[in-house]
């Protein structure tokens, strides 16, 4: 194999999201497998290697201080958690009750930070990998020291080469994690670009409802990247590599909205310019300016700096010229589609300088507000309020703790009534396949029962065909490649660690014997989930709908109100606008995703969906007039522009409030809101002053939006 073919594959390898994850598992269940052929036992590796696997699903992306810290109290959780379970094990009575109460408490304490919630989970998980452990032992030994010492010193081990390696590479993960930003964004452009075919009967909703889809995912990505950069930040100022990893993400901020920007209906833009091909050379640049994201990716993943940006530059100076030549034709567009494509042009020139890195942002000392807002709870006061507001049943996450405790005490029970050979592996069933939502528990479920059938048929297979010498290399193989696929392809991964558990059973024991046991108690465990997400207080997406519709347009309303004084005192990108920008779009993915899983539950639980739909597609065509004026904040020449734009900014942004208040409420039947009153002083704006005028334009676009909201929200709460 040539050279260059290699160094391909291993750059593709050390690019890889999971390449730093699964070479950590890799060393940690190696080491532990060597100790065992060195000792001549095998017997005490099972609990090392579970401990190994349950630290590793409890490891988080954290610089090394943090990592310690984080690692100090999953060992704390794991020794409890442990040695609690021994103890518990032999009183049928106190097992099941300390099982459920465990079980609530600590989904709840996942309300404080996701960082304690990955810690809360992963001791669950090691829970009843103890119970796993001490069944293929034949039961709680008498010494309830050994057991959960092993699993402990495994989860330690992996611990230690987690900080190792979080200390040798500080900036790996955030740029993994910028990396992922970028090709989201990427994504996003290419949805963009398809809204400038200039095609008749394009359907211009379903490709809005893409796009807001896309920006659905990129919003994910923002928030990932943001909690890494605050944890390498934390209240010091950002220097060296931090710093410049900072200005990426600010930069992918900023062509974020400049990409949900909408300047002009899209179907009217189609209408107006069919027989130009300004459109499609904007559709083009759009195509090329994705491309030039993924580049921005494998920059970050492999520190290269290759690209030929000369085909960016043409297309884009044939976007220009193109519309410079609308200008000046015999018969000119109409002023305000003119200004429209103007703003357009600006808008990707800045896309542009900001992929070529000519328009970062200004220096910290230049720049004030550059801080990000940790949201993590700064006093033990705010985490206990965090707690105390979660500890309702109107809380999803008080259903879900609710649900999986009394999924896994219910599976408890049937294991105690029928005694089954390695019945165990029924909680551990459903602790993983009972999500929060009906979608993911049927998702995972189904993913589940199919990825254990391939990895019993797979281990059978391999214990038929396979001596026990090289069944164990094969053990540490199955264990690295659950933790590559877990997140993508987890049929694959649930079929790696059945074959995992098959193998490893068979160093001590018959793993024939453990085939039966764990299809049959997958099969039940998985059916206890599917009878939980169905009977116990299911949250089904229609019974939040009011409240995520009205904080969509709440926070539309406040992101408003944070654009509009900049328009008289000019561009300022503080935290409060930045918070202000990240709500109103966490809000509206939080919507995508409620829609999402409301078209994928029961058909009487879908009631409505076609209005929702609607509703999406207005509310995202909203923000994209939103956008439009964050991407093009300015100063205005003139007092009448700005009294003007202050007027009717001020009542778009209190009709907006309105809707949120009815929505809100609930009503059957909801007023349309009243438009807001268009300023006296809005005819005394010079035609000529362009920026005046948009920013005017978009206004009344965003009213008109709003109001169809108002009328959209009557329809979905009839149905």
């Amino acid at each position: 194999m040539p050279l260059s073919l290699l160094a391909s594959y291993w750059h593709r390898l050390y690019g890889s999201d999971r390449f730093g994850e699964c070479l950590r598992v890799f060393l940690a269940l190696a080491g532990i497998v060597l100790y065992g052929l060195a000792s001549g036992r095998l017997a005490p590796v099972i609990p090392m290697l579970l401990g190994a696997i349950a630290c590793a699903l409890a490891d988080t992306e954290d610089q090394w201080r943090h990592r310690l810290l984080t690692l100090l109290v999953t060992l704390g959780c794991f020794a409890v958690a442990a040695f609690a379970v021994q103890w518990l094990m032999p009183h049928p009575l106190l097992f099941p009750t300390g099982l459920w109460l465990a079980t609530f408490l600590l989904v709840m304490l996942g309300a404080l930070d996701g960082r304690y919630a990955t810690i809360a989970g992963a001791t669950l998980i090691l829970a009843v990998y103890t119970m796993i452990g001490a069944d293929l032992a034949g039961g709680p030994p008498p010494d309830m020291w050994p057991e959960p010492l092993r699993i402990l010193a495994g989860a330690a081990w992996y611990g230690v080469l987690s900080l190792l390696w979080s200390a040798l590479l500080p900036q790996q993960a955030v740029r993994h994690a910028l990396a992922r930003l970028f090709h989201a964004l990427a994504d996003q452009l290419e949805a963009k670009a398809a809204l400038f075919v200039p095609v008749r009967g394009l359907d211009h909703q379903a490709l809005q409802l893409t796009l807001a889809m896309r920006n659905e995912a990129v919003v994910r990505a923002l928030n990932d990247t943001r909690l890494m950069l605050i944890d390498r930040i934390g209240s010091r100022r950002p220097r060296g590599a931090t710093a410049a990893l900072l200005q990426r993400y600010f930069m992918a901020q900023d062509i974020h909205e400049r990409i949900n920007s909408s300047h002009y209906p899209y179907d009217a833009l189609a209408r107006a310019f069919f027989h130009s091909d300004v459109l499609f050379r904007c559709e083009r640049l759009l195509h090329l300016q994705a491309d030039r994201c993924r580049r921005q990716a494998e920059t970050l993943r492999a520190r290269s700096t290759r690209g030929n940006h000369a085909a960016d530059a043409a297309a884009l100076d044939d976007f220009l010229t193109a519309t410079a030549a609308l200008r000046q034709s015999p018969q000119p567009p109409a002023a305000d589609l003119l200004r429209a494509l103007d703003a357009l042009s600006n808008n990707l020139l800045a896309i542009d300088a900001l992929l070529a890195g000519k328009a970062l942002l200004d220096p910290p000392q230049r720049q004030t507000g550059v801080t990000l807002q940790d949201p993590a709870p700064q006093s033990l006061a705010e985490a206990w309020a965090r707690l105390r507001i979660q500890f309702s049943p109107r809380t999803l996450r008080f259903r879900h703790a609710l649900r999986l405790a009394t999924a896994l005490l219910a599976g408890d029970i049937v294991l105690q009534l029928t005694h089954p050979q390695h019945g165990y592996w029924i909680l551990l069933t459903t602790l993983f396949v009972c999500q929060p939502s009906y979608h993911a528990t049927w998702r995972v479920l189904l993913q589940r029962v199919g990825g254990t059938v391939i990895g019993l048929v797979a281990g059978w297979a391999a214990l038929r065909s396979l001596p026990l010498a090289l069944q164990l290399p094969l053990v540490v193989l199955t264990g690295v490649g659950f933790f590559a696929f877990r997140h993508r392809r987890y049929a694959l991964a649930t079929a790696a660690i059945t074959l995992f558990v098959v193998l490893l059973v068979n160093q001590v024991g018959n793993g024939y014997a453990v085939i039966w046991p764990r299809l049959l108690d997958t099969l039940v465990g998985a059916a206890i989930a599917a009878l939980a997400i169905r009977l116990i207080l299911p949250d089904w997406q229609r019974r939040q709908l009011g409240q995520v519709l009205a904080d969509t347009v709440r926070s539309d309303a406040r992101y408003l109100t944070r654009i509009m004084p900049q328009y008289r005192s000019g561009r300022h990108d503080d935290l409060d606008y930045r918070i202000a920008r990240r709500d109103a779009h966490n809000a509206h993915a939080e919507l995508s995703g409620v829609l999402a899983d409301m078209l994928r539950e029961p058909g009487a639980q879908r009631r409505g969906h076609e209005a929702l739909l609607r509703f999406l597609t207005a509310a995202q065509v909203l923000l994209g007039h939103l956008s439009t004026l964050g991407a093009h904040r300015q100063q205005l020449g003139s007092a009448a522009a700005s009294e003007a734009v202050r007027q009717l900014g001020d009542g778009v942004a209190a009709a907006l409030e309105r809707v949120a208040a009815t929505l809100s409420a609930q009503a059957a039947a909801m007023p349309t809101a009243a438009a807001p009153v268009f300023p006296e002083t809005a005819h005394r704006v010079d035609p000529g002053d362009d920026m005046g005028q948009l920013v005017l334009a978009q206004l009344a676009l965003i009213a008109a939006q709003g109001q169809k909201l108002a009328a959209l929200a009557v329809d979905i709460h009839r149905d």
